[in-house]
């Protein structure tokens, strides 16, 4: 079934061309701001107007006037209105509205889920902290981002893989090994350094040795009891560079590669590869004077490893903002492979915690950090997780400590699963379970009918933040969706006089469906009580 978007894009697409309008643009159907103004809205409009000289509003009317000769308008689906300065508007109608809501109340399959990714390979590599400590609230950013991202791309059809990148080999192992020994080149500091020390008392006094020791004590103890215990993140994949690219010499044998093909070439003792050829601001060092690899090097070998080995159709990092400086280097790394356009990176701002309007710190410890497990320890992991996922990853979060921790209206969360333990209160009483088989419904209250026209953009919404990146999609429209429904409970009685009223009992049940399957996408508990 075609979204409501797309049939849509199919009548604009139609009309212009009726219209003799040339437009080789995707036609793009947004939501209004202001609910006065329909269900959905375009603006190509205005964008054929700057090319044809006319007014907005002149190619507006003609486009109405098509448009209300398309079968979606002709069959009274939708009214569609011209309004300045040069929009054009669709609202549905209550008898479509109706009509599709039992359509798809009556679907076995989970509505939304699509096959748009027809089986494609993709890989999201996301939180990769280094284990060489505690993680941090900066770094656990990227756990829930990516492991919500992955969740909508195999709603959409894709098969996913979630990754993590175990930074298990280099220089930072080697300072971890020297902090852990306790030496004069000691780098990391905190309790856990120092339970490190004790532990590995026997290990000798080789830093590289000890760090490597330290870093799968860590990795083990630390970094995964807190993403698989608290953050609730399941990874598909804990990828050792040591193992996986030093051990095997793959890393080596790619620098052996790169010189062959040309791609690097040697200056001042170092090897470097030619980014700037490929619109990079610089060149980059892949082997150093001493002979040691850079991150990039590495970076050239685990893409190897995903597209030619692994045969990934595509690839995602999830990165801090910190390194927006190395996307360029890597994405001409995977250009120069052959793998242009399959690499994409995405940047996440940083994180800062808020109690009564100033920054806060939660640990105590020795060390210049704050612990992930110590924020869901106070705030629960639902809020954690959804809090962060409100944001969009050029955004700062400020995670407001007092809302995280009230148990009302204002704590997001706290919202939404009242509203869906509100639905299952409805659900499991006498008189709904009495309505049995629903064969028609009128929706004629204006609450009803904003409810019911939100839930059919689960579709369009899952699409859009898996094909987009824009993961905070999914907890803004579950709100919205808590938000109608509060609306349409207090202003429409279910049950009155002992009776529920069919055409409300549908509604419910397919918002029930509905709020589940987003519920279930972001991750979180949904209630049946509370």
């Amino acid at each position: 079934m075609d979204t409501i978007k797309e049939q849509l894009v199919q009548a604009v697409t139609l009309s212009l061309n009726q219209a003799h309008f040339k437009f080789s643009e995707p036609v793009v159907i947004n939501y209004p701001k202001v609910s006065s103004h329909g269900d959905y809205t375009t603006n190509v409009a205005m964008i054929v107007a700057k090319k044809t000289g006319q007014t907005p509003m002149a190619v507006a009317d003609r486009l109405t006037l098509q448009l209300k000769k398309t079968d979606f308008v002709k069959s009274g689906k939708a009214t569609v209105e011209a309004v300045a300065p040069g929009f054009i508007n669709f609202k549905l109608s209550p008898e479509f509205i109706s009509e599709l809501a039992l359509a798809i109340l009556a679907q076995t399959r989970p509505y939304g889920q699509n096959q748009t990714g027809q089986g494609k390979k993709i890989q999201i590599e996301f939180i990769s902290a280094n284990p060489t400590g505690p993680l941090t609230i900066g770094n656990a950013r990227g756990g829930f981002f990516g492991d919500v991202l992955g969740n909508a791309y195999k709603a959409c059809g894709y098969k996913v893989v979630k990754e993590y990148y175990v930074n298990d080999a280099g220089k930072q192992i080697e300072s971890l090994g020297h902090s852990v020994l306790k030496d004069e080149l000691a780098v990391y500091k905190g309790d856990y350094i120092d339970d490190l020390h004790n532990k590995l008392k026997g290990a000798g006094d080789e830093a590289n040795y000890v760090g490597r020791l330290a870093a799968q004590e860590i990795l083990n103890d630390l970094l995964k009891k807190t993403i698989e215990e608290k953050m609730k993140i399941k990874f598909d994949v804990w990828f050792s560079e040591y193992d996986e690219l030093r051990q095997t010499n793959k890393a080596a044998m790619m620098i052996d590669y790169l010189k062959n093909k040309k791609l690097i070439y040697q200056k001042d003792g170092a090897w470097w590869f030619k980014s700037s050829d490929h619109g990079d601001v610089r060149d980059r060092v892949l082997v150093k004077t001493n002979g040691e690899t850079t991150y990039l090097a590495q970076d050239f070998a685990y893409l190897q490893n995903k597209f030619t080995e692994r045969k990934f159709d595509k690839v995602i990092y999830v990165w801090g903002a910190d390194h927006h400086g190395d996307v360029a280097g890597l994405l001409n790394a995977a250009k120069v492979l052959g793998h242009e356009g399959k690499a994409e990176v995405i940047l996440l701002q940083f994180v800062r915690l808020l109690k009564d309007g100033k920054e806060v710190r939660m640990s105590k410890r020795k060390g210049n950090y704050i612990k992930m497990s110590d924020l869901i320890d106070v705030v629960g992991h639902d809020v954690a997780r959804f809090m962060f996922l409100m944001y969009a990853p050029s955004s700062h979060i400020d995670f407001d400590l007092n809302v995280a921790q009230e148990k009302s209206e204002k704590n997001p969360v706290y919202y939404l699963q009242y509203a869906f333990a509100r639905i299952s209160s409805l659900l499991s009483q006498p008189e709904v379970g009495k309505v049995k088989s629903i064969k028609q419904i009128k929706l004629d209250h204006r609450s009803a009918l904003s409810l019911a026209a939100a839930l059919f953009k689960w579709p369009e919404i899952l699409e859009e933040a898996a094909a987009n990146n824009r993961v905070q999609l999914l907890p803004t429209y579950a709100l919205d969706l808590a938000n109608k429904f509060h609306h349409f409970y207090d202003q429409c009685r279910v049950i009155n006089n002992g009776e529920a009223n069919p055409g409300w009992v549908a509604l419910i049940r397919l918002t029930h469906k509905v709020l589940l399957e987003v519920i279930n996408v972001i991750g979180v508990e949904a209630p049946a009580k509370m």
